[in-house]
C-alpha cells in the first residue's frame, strides 16, 4: 500500500517543484492548487517568500491566509500533487473558488491519489478550526467533484459561472464528519512525527 503525507515546500524541492510544473503543460492539463508555482517557474525562491506570506496575511478582499502542500509519495520521495487550503474566505472565495484547490500530476490520475490529498487537507481544516469546507469545480472535471464527494461533499449549487464561462458545482464537507467516516485513509497517510523527520 503507498503512503503519503503533506510537506511545506521548500528549496530543496525546487528542480522536482518545476518539473511538477511543466507536466501540467505537457499535458494540456489545467493547473490548480499549487498556490500561484505556476507564475514563478524563473523565481522559485520568490515563491517560497510569497508562500510565507501567505501563511500570515490578513483576511481582506484581496487576499486570505493560506497553506500550501505538495503531496509526497513515501515510496519514491516524489512529488504526487498539491493543495492549497485557504484558511479564510473573503466574498469572492465565498461564491467561487472556497476553502481549497488541489491538483494530482496528470501522470499520475486514476490511482484515487486525489482522495487522499483531500484527506489530509481536511486534517489541515479540522486543526484550524474550519467546521465547514466549502469547494467548487467544474461539471466537465468529474474527477474533481467526485472526490469531494467521496469524502462527503454535498452538492449544494449548480451553475453557470459568467466569470470562467462554464457549469460550476459547488459543495460543503462536514470537515469532522468526513475524518470520522473515512478513516480508511488514515493507513494511507504517513504521521506527522515521521513527516518531521523527513523535512
Amino acid at each position: 500500500m503507498e503512503r503519503f503525507y503533506f510537506e511545506k515546500p521548500g528549496i530543496e524541492r525546487k528542480e522536482e517543484a518545476i518539473a511538477f510544473i511543466n507536466e501540467f503543460y505537457q499535458y494540456g492539463s489545467d493547473i490548480n492548487g499549487v498556490g500561484g508555482l505556476n507564475r514563478y517557474l524563473d523565481n522559485y525562491d520568490g515563491w517560497l517568500e510569497k508562500l510565507e506570506e501567505d501563511y500570515t496575511r490578513v483576511p481582506s478582499e484581496e487576499h486570505v491566509p493560506a497553506k500550501t502542500f505538495f503531496l509526497i509519495r513515501e515510496s519514491d520521495n516524489k512529488i504526487i500533487g498539491m493543495i492549497n487550503i485557504r484558511l479564510a474566505l473573503n466574498e469572492k472565495l465565498s461564491k467561487y473558488g472556497g476553502h481549497i484547490g488541489y491538483s494530482i500530476r496528470p501522470s499520475e490520475r486514476g490511482k484515487g491519489y486525489n482522495k487522499i490529498n483531500l484527506y489530509l487537507g481536511l486534517k489541515v481544516c479540522n486543526d484550524y478550526g474550519i467546521d465547514k469546507v466549502f469547494m467548487d469545480a467544474d461539471l466537465d472535471n468529474p474527477a474533481s467533484w467526485k472526490t469531494m464527494e467521496a469524502l462527503g461533499g454535498k452538492r449544494i449549487n449548480e451553475y453557470f459561472n459568467v466569470d470562467v464561462q462554464c457549469m460550476v458545482v459547488d459543495y460543503n464537507i462536514d470537515v469532522k464528519r468526513s475524518l470520522e467516516e473515512h478513516c480508511e485513509y488514515e493507513s494511507m497517510t504517513v504521521d506527522v512525527q515521521a513527516t518531521k523527520i523527513k523535512k
